[in-house]
């Protein structure tokens, strides 16, 4: 099964590859917006992170929100950044259409991987948002030295926070915890309510991959996609997850393309077309692939919510993509 429309490489960034394939542009910047005001939590409030407990003193006001998905975190909570990073090359605003609307003002967009210490202190912000990022110390000082810096959390590694994790941490430090846990458990019911809806997907095995120009690849857990699938009820295919090392994507030579066979496989093309997937001799003589048992997701908006590992992206994907899987499991 092929799903079209739309391709582009910048919104199918695989995360284990972000050092060499992901950025964004210093480009394309307005005035900033402000967070809004109404929070009900109480200041000061301190955040444990990786670094160390952080205490936010007052109410945020300029949020410079740069880890992956921080920026759409801080909107489904009400709080408007005045600088974002632009993670998966949206443009514009920064952030995926399911958070259309949500700004007032563009945020000024700041480069990625290499963000621009001076443009960032330039926004005179009060709280920067870093939860979702490579996690390191040097980076982290840095940023801590403009204004208090919410990192990861203890014991994850790189881009590996999950949504909960985010979600948890970024609602402490603007004082919504509650907000934030309300919105957690709307979550996590959507996703009963696919498991309850989809039976079948409970234990079924699930390879989920990508096609780059350097051949196939396979995803492990602590990346995104693979917490999505299983939290759908699906399990990693156990020979893909035996190979899972400091990273959570994993190449696969033509030898080992039977690794991406499963009785679900789901796969995207990164900075390729989807033709040179469906194409593939190797591809068209995978199992699931004869069956019928196989996802080829081509659009653009889908490929992004699936990737995004934002609680609004994942939302987007559960309304659009669950559909997807379930009638790929369809005999």
């Amino acid at each position: 099964m092929t799903v079209r429309p739309v391709l582009r490489g910048a919104a199918l960034l695989a995360a284990a590859v972000l050092v060499t394939s992901c950025g964004s542009g210093d480009t394309d910047t307005s005035e900033a917006a402000t967070a809004p005001t109404g929070s009900s939590g109480d200041f000061p409030v301190t955040v444990e992170t990786a670094f160390g407990p952080v205490t936010v003193e007052e109410e945020p006001d300029r949020v410079v929100a740069l880890g992956w998905s921080d920026a759409e975190t801080a909107l489904a909570l009400g709080v408007q950044p005045v600088g974002a990073s632009d993670w998966l090359g949206f443009g514009g605003y920064g952030v995926g259409p399911w958070a259309e609307g949500r700004y007032d003002e563009a945020p000024e967009i700041i480069e990625t991987l290499e963000p621009s210490l001076e443009q960032i202190a330039a926004l005179e912000p009060d709280l920067i948002l870093d939860t979702r990022s490579d996690g390191t110390q040097e980076r982290y000082d840095a940023l801590s030295a403009i204004a208090p810096t919410i990192g990861p959390p203890e014991g994850v590694g790189p881009y590996q926070t999950t949504w909960q994790q985010q979600l948890d941490l970024v609602g402490q430090a603007l004082g919504r915890a509650d907000q934030a846990e309300e919105l957690a458990a709307d979550v996590e019911q959507q996703f009963a309510e696919a498991r309850a809806e989809h039976p079948k997907f409970e234990g079924t095995e699930v390879a989920v991959g990508a096609y780059t120009s350097e051949g196939f690849g396979a995803y492990v857990r602590g990346d995104s996609r693979v917490d999505f699938m299983e939290s759908l009820g699906f399990v990693n295919k156990p020979a893909i997850q035996e190979l899972a090392g400091e990273n959570f994507f994993i190449p696969v030579s033509e030898e080992q393309i039977a690794l991406l066979d499963a009785p679900l496989t789901v796969i995207f093309p990164i900075f390729v077309d989807a033709a040179e997937i469906t194409s593939n001799p190797l591809w068209q003589q995978l199992s699931s692939v004869q069956q019928g048992n196989a996802l080829v997701l081509e659009d653009e908006e889908l490929v992004n919510a699936f990737s995004s590992g934002s609680v609004l992206g994942i939302q987007y994907a559960l309304e659009n993509a669950v559909p997807l899987f379930a009638e790929a499991l369809q005999p």
